[in-house]
């Protein structure tokens, strides 16, 4: 059948629920997302599958299919749930605090669903929730003084978006580091703890050794929220010409 799409389906947000079957366990997009997230929460993407899911869920595989066609359309679901929650603190009347909110409630999301920061940067996320995020967003950013245009607003949101990205995925790469190393990690410093005291007593790499030597472990929160005011005040000023 024809879509708007061509003979492909409508995505899975327009497409309606199945209709209900008499069938020991009710399902719907939202438990199979719900389920999803837990399981991803626990395991991380990578051991995530539509049949683990349904093993969950206590159904054969086959009934999710009815759901979701594919794994992508379950992550999609997936992020538009957590993207819900980022929504709901998006409304500000000042457009400095609309951004604020957003860029939060961001990280608070990736940090309590890591793999949801494996999926920030790619392809866009277009679910309603997605989109509402980004349309407060976009909406907060227009407002501000420097942005005169549709291409200032567009490099706001850019420079917005690199920063925010930016500093949740490594944020969530140096948690996911620091559980996972223990002796690992312990080992890799000292096989290469020795030579990187040779390199820098080179005197050819200074500020390196200022940064290694004199640089303390900055916290991540501090150094987000001064990242994040950096951009804004960047974004407030009027452009040069």
């Amino acid at each position: 059948m024809d879509t708007p799409y061509g003979s492909a389906p409508k995505p899975v947000w327009e497409r309606p629920e199945p209709q209900p079957r008499a069938a020991p366990v009710p399902l719907s997009r939202e438990k199979i997302a719900a389920t999803a997230i837990r399981l991803a929460d626990a395991h991380g993407l990578d051991g995530l599958s539509l049949r683990k899911i349904a093993k969950e869920l206590g159904v054969g595989p086959m009934r999710l299919y009815d759901y979701v066609i594919n794994r992508s359309e379950l992550l999609d679901l997936m992020v538009d749930v957590v993207y819900a929650r980022i929504a709901e603190v998006s409304q500000h009347s000042e457009w400095r605090a609309t951004v604020l909110a957003v860029a939060h409630a961001t990280r608070a999301a990736a940090l309590d669903h890591e793999w949801f920061s494996d999926l920030l940067g790619g392809r866009p996320h277009l679910g309603p929730h997605a989109l509402a995020v980004g349309e407060a967003t976009a909406a907060a950013l227009s407002q501000a003084p420097g942005v005169r245009g549709i291409d200032d607003l567009q490099r706001a949101v850019g420079a917005l978006n690199a920063v925010i990205i930016g500093a949740v995925r490594r944020e969530v790469t140096e948690r996911r580091t620091a559980r996972s190393a223990g002796t690992d990690e312990a080992a890799w410093q000292a096989s290469l703890g020795p030579y990187l005291t040779r390199m820098l007593e080179t005197g050819k790499y200074p500020t390196v050794a200022r940064l290694v030597i004199d640089g303390a472990h900055l916290d991540a929160e501090e150094t987000f929220n001064h990242n994040l005011a950096t951009v804004l005040d960047g974004i407030t000023s009027h452009p040069h010409t």
